[in-house]
């Protein structure tokens, strides 16, 4: 049944490598909705270390993650295999945001794939937690291929339209935490999670 692991070894990167999609939950330190987002793009996951996993965050309909780990720094990974083999893989830890114009940027970008328009931030993740579970219950999916709706969507919008959104719709999240608010800059370090 369930697990737990010291680090992230060869075993479990060749399970996270092998899942087209990841999920990533997230929620306010006080009261709040707690948030759940599925992504896709598997160029956009990379394992940095042992203990550190990193993600393309590309501009979408909201900005919870961004503005949760602002508040708090918690987040959790998880990976779901939905073939033969069943197996849940979970990484809790502490997330920072990294965006475009801070200079940490440039060496990040290097680990992930293909060049994807929309890029909003990488998040950094220190993983302090990597735990399994059986996903006994978990049915069975079989692949078709990985949707390209996004990063066209992206492809058509303009520098300017991104600029917007900063202010926008990606300002603040639903319970109106800031995120990418220019009036509230990014912390330059989010507090640890205690295990």
């Amino acid at each position: 049944m369930a697990r737990e692991f010291s680090c992230l070894d060869e075993a479990l990167r060749r399970f996270i490598r092998a899942q087209a999609m990841f999920f990533v939950a997230t929620a306010p330190s006080d009261g709040g909705r707690v948030n759940l987002s599925p992504k896709g793009y598997r160029d956009t996951f990379a394992i940095l270390d042992d203990h550190t996993v990193a993600y393309l965050d590309l501009f979408g309909s909201g900005v919870e993650t961004i503005s949760h780990l602002r508040d708090n720094g918690r987040i959790t990974i998880m990976f779901c295999s939905f073939t033969r083999n069943s197996r849940i893989l979970r990484l809790f830890g502490s997330g920072r945001v990294v965006r475009p114009d801070d200079p940490e940027f440039i060496d990040l970008r290097t680990h992930f794939g293909l060049e994807h328009p929309g890029i909003r931030a990488v998040i950094v993740i220190d993983v302090e937690r990597i735990a399994d579970a059986c996903g006994y219950s978990v049915p069975y999916y079989e692949l078709v291929g990985e949707r390209s709706v996004l990063d066209a969507h992206h492809a058509e919008q303009s520098d300017e339209k991104f600029a917007r959104r900063i202010g926008g719709d990606n300002g603040h999240s639903v319970d109106g935490l800031p995120a990418l608010d220019p009036d509230h800059p990014l912390p330059s370090a989010v507090p640890r999670v205690m295990r």
